[in-house]
């Protein structure tokens, strides 16, 4: 009987020693007046930095997006600039072939009248009469 004794009261004595230190330990924190309140923790800082961050992406990311309006503008400006330089440039371009094909009927008009000659080279000659 003597062996079943000794193993429990070590195991009892281990558990109140354990108990004990629990109790103090609980006692003291709970009546520890150098604590954090519940409402300041630092969980509702990080909380109140979170929604300030989020504040400030936000107004970085209407900033990016007002940046990229006035440059969608600069270059539809831009854009409407060089369509306006491609139609004089086509303007011109129908103004000089339309100059071309007269000179071409000015030459075939000069050629069949025998005024002038012109050779497979297209250089033109005057024939001597």
């Amino acid at each position: 009987m003597k062996k079943h004794v000794t193993p429990f009261l070590a195991a009892l004595l281990i558990s109140m020693i354990v108990g004990f230190g629990m109790f103090v330990i609980g006692g003291n924190a709970a009546m520890n007046k150098n604590t954090t309140p519940v409402l300041n923790a630092p969980a509702s800082s990080n909380a109140s930095s979170a929604s300030t961050d989020a504040q400030a992406q936000m107004q970085q990311l209407q900033t990016l997006v007002t940046q990229y309006q006035q440059r969608d503008q600069q270059y539809q400006q831009r854009e409407q600039q060089y369509q306006n330089q491609l139609a004089t440039a086509q303007q011109q371009l129908n103004q000089a072939t339309a100059t071309l094909k007269q000179y071409q009927q000015v030459l075939v008009y000069l050629q069949r009248l025998g005024i002038i000659q012109v050779d497979q080279s297209g250089r033109i000659l005057l024939p001597q009469n």
